[in-house]
């Protein structure tokens, strides 16, 4: 399998400098932010978000300054989201670190993230990415629609597959769009090629979240027990597809569990086996697989590049990885 060094290789450049641009960005005169803003700093993770802004910039001319504001805007409201994430989720870790609201509490987590919003806000207001910065609430916009809806649809747990692919589209595609669309434009991209982008990152980032819902059946180890999506009452494509073609008794017994024995490891397990069995996991994962390949097919209309290969590659690592 490709690795996150060997899709870098052609933007190494631009993401050794972009973590003193971001760190910029982050700057805070308070003592305390800056303090908390280094801290998120030094657990930062494979920095996902700057590279699809960039490799999707150099497939379309180069990186320029607008590129890096571009990836520092999505990256401070994508970390703002998080941390309100953790509060919201009452979650103590985070990629191995202790989250904010363990260390600092619930109020200042929450300021820490409002802060990052306002400093995103700023930044694109100062140098004038107004486009980019339309661009991003829209994503922030549906993300926030994606969260609601699936928390309105779980306590009904009446989620079709239709609206399971709203909700993943809105709330995990759509920054990834985001992404990819915003580094079209900061490389002065025409129109077209920048829709292709949009929709190449939604593609990715529907496939993305797939993969996640396919770990929660066993399928790797991305660090949260097998079942914590039932635990959690999410309803995702696996149980959905189960569900679907399971006889009456069997869907009461499964909601029932769903229901009102989340927290019983017995019964989540029982859950588990049960979508395993129904075939849930092949199908989820041969929809993955289209949706893999309907983003291979918009990058080739662009022309042969190592920014090409690598976002090739980065496809193929979304589906491909084990955490």
């Amino acid at each position: 399998m490709i690795t996150v060094k060997e899709i870098q290789s052609p933007i190494l450049e631009e993401m050794g400098a972009f973590e003193k641009h971001f760190k910029e960005a982050m700057r805070s005169s308070a003592p305390l932010l800056d303090k908390i803003t280094h801290y998120i700093i030094k657990r930062k993770g494979k920095q996902m978000r700057p590279m699809f802004v960039f490799l999707a910039a150099k497939i379309n001319g180069g990186v320029s300054e607008s590129s890096f504001h571009a990836a520092s805007l999505i990256e401070l409201l994508h970390t703002a989201t998080l941390v309100h994430d953790d509060v919201v989720d009452d979650a103590n870790m985070r990629r191995g670190f202790f989250s904010l609201n363990a260390l600092w509490k619930n109020k200042i987590a929450v300021l820490v993230g409002d802060y990052l919003l306002a400093k995103g806000l700023i930044l694109s207001v100062e140098q004038r990415e107004f486009r980019v910065l339309g661009i991003v609430s829209r994503a922030v916009k549906e993300m926030s629609e994606g969260e609601l809806l699936q928390m309105e649809k779980a306590r009904l747990l009446n989620i079709t597959e239709s609206v399971y692919f709203e909700i993943i589209r809105k709330k995990t595609a759509s920054l990834i769009s985001a992404c990819c669309e915003s580094g079209a434009v900061s490389a002065k991209a025409s129109e077209e090629d920048s829709i292709r982008m949009r929709a190449f990152g939604e593609a990715v980032g529907v496939a993305f979240q797939i993969k996640d819902d396919i770990f929660d059946y066993g399928d790797g180890d991305i660090g949260k027990p097998t079942g914590i999506d039932i635990k959690e009452r999410k309803m995702t494509l696996p149980l959905i597809y189960a569900l679907q073609h399971a006889s009456s008794a069997d869907k009461r017994r499964i909601n029932s569990i769903i229901k009102n024995h989340y927290e019983n490891a017995d019964k989540v397990r029982e859950v588990v086996d049960f979508v395993i069995k129904s075939g849930g996991i092949e199908y989820t994962r041969g929809l993955m697989y289209q949706y893999r390949d309907e983003a291979l097919k918009i990058l080739v209309q662009f022309p042969e590049s190592d920014a090409r290969k690598s976002l090739e590659g980065l496809v193929h690592y979304t589906i491909e990885r084990k955490k």
